[in-house]
């Protein structure tokens, strides 16, 4: 099944300056403010090979960039072939916005490794969300600049240990000093350490030969990775390299595995009319009207333990509308085609009864984010419906990890931004030269 190899990652060396100062979040959710303030933070900040923005070809850029770096010691290579294994410590104050997640100390982790590119339809990698054609095209200009992976695909596995087992694994690695340690500016704690010894490499690439791998965030860099290795094979240039994507794997029961949900915010929509869509909804929706804002997370939370399918509609004002799904049979006749499982995700529910039968919002529309945007924060939600940017927004639950795992092995995808996986991965504590 997976093919799990040790790699020699390129990693930053001291003469690049604090490791605080030259890593930063993944590309897709860094705006323009923060990726100027990471490039004023140190001038080897990972940004400039992450997201250039900078000249007439900032692709080629970065690839100088690069070039420069390796050149100069501020890159170094691995001597020897590493498994890498990356804890994120983190907090969750109180609940978090429409988790169900208990607040607290916690941490998650898991290997890192080069996982060879297999197309979705063998079903050893698989997919679980859509994906946008312009993001694919930017990433593949930098690779095709750079020959180079920067951050990595994080995908989920199941071990037949489950999560004690998983653990145990993690703590026997971690039995030495992390090679490199840092607190982000958000004071999570990243831990990194390098596992080279051969016999102990070859127990954790066997240990994957039969496994399946979910990808839970990426799927944007591992589709563009297929296309930049089938462009080299186009050019008639070697692949050995191009075959394998970076990518960090977490036992699906690690307990530290959290997922928040993403909201819908929705604008431009002619003719909007709350009451006329409320009405609509009442043909598969009981409505409970003038529910505090307040009570917002109480109420989700409620039908998220209940599995029931719920969700906050906003309009503005202290109060919102909770709709609940009355009868879970109203999907199964409109999507015969599709698993029980992609059915009945609450993204699925309200994509299909409300945003496209009801508002008309289609699949295209949606992948354009012409009338549609996400947020992972609520205050984001309300404040923009409030301050007259959106005219409304829907309010969800996270989705299951269970779910995740049950749409990709039917072979299916749920809706762009359905899941949003916590704490996000450091960009720059590995890269993967594919040259």
């Amino acid at each position: 099944m997976a093919d799990v190899q040790p790699f020699r990652a390129l990693r930053f060396s001291p003469k690049a300056g604090p490791l605080e100062e030259l890593t930063c979040p993944p590309y897709d959710i860094i705006d323009e403010s923060r990726r100027l303030a990471y490039l004023s933070r140190n001038s080897h900040n990972i940004i400039r090979l992450e997201l250039p923005r900078d000249g007439a070809d900032p692709y080629a850029g970065a690839g100088e960039v690069l070039r420069d770096w390796l050149e100069n010691g501020i890159l170094v290579r691995d001597g020897a072939p590493c498994f890498y294994i990356y804890e994120i410590e983190y907090s969750l104050e109180g609940r978090s916005d429409i988790s169900g997640i208990q607040g607290g100390r916690r941490s998650i982790a898991g290997l890192i490794g080069r996982v060879k590119l297999e197309e979705f339809s063998k079903g050893i990698v698989l997919p679980h969300e859509e994906t946008l054609s312009k993001a694919k095209e930017d990433r593949l200009n930098l690779m095709k600049a750079t020959g180079c992976n920067f951050s990595d695909v994080y995908s989920l596995y199941m071990d037949d240990g489950g999560e004690s087992e998983a653990l145990d694994i993690l703590s026997l690695m971690q039995q030495e000093p992390p090679a490199a340690e840092l607190t982000d500016e958000e004071g999570l704690i990243h831990r990194l350490w390098t596992v080279s010894d051969p016999t102990l490499v070859e127990a954790i690439r066997q240990r994957f030969v039969d496994k399946k791998l979910y990808i839970a965030d990426g799927h944007h860099r591992y589709e563009t990775a297929l296309n930049y290795r089938n462009w080299l094979r186009e050019q008639g240039r070697t692949t050995e390299g191009a075959d394998y994507i970076m990518m960090m794997l977490v036992e699906m029961g690690h307990p530290g595995l959290t997922v928040f949900p993403t909201h819908r915010m929705l604008r431009g929509l002619a003719d909007f009319d709350a009451e006329r869509l409320l009405s609509g909804c009442a043909e598969w929706f009981d409505l409970l009207r003038g529910v505090a804002v307040d009570a917002l997370d109480e109420s989700l939370e409620q039908a998220y333990e209940a599995h029931r399918h719920a969700f906050g509609f906003y309009t503005g004002g202290d109060t919102f509308t909770l709709l609940t799904l009355r009868d879970e049979a109203a999907l199964d006749a409109l999507l015969p085609d599709c698993s029980n499982a992609y059915r009945h995700l609450d993204v699925t529910v309200l994509h299909t009864l409300v945003l496209e039968r009801l508002l008309g919002i289609d699949r295209d529309n949606m992948a354009r984010q012409t009338n549609l945007t996400y947020t992972r924060s609520l205050s984001e939600a309300l404040d923009n419906v409030n301050a007259g940017a959106y005219q409304c927004s829907f309010l969800l639950n996270p989705t299951r990890v269970g779910e995740i795992r049950d749409v990709a092995a039917a072979g299916e995808k749920m809706p762009q931004k359905s899941t949003y996986f916590y704490p996000k991965l450091l960009t720059g504590l590995t890269m993967n030269q594919l040259d």
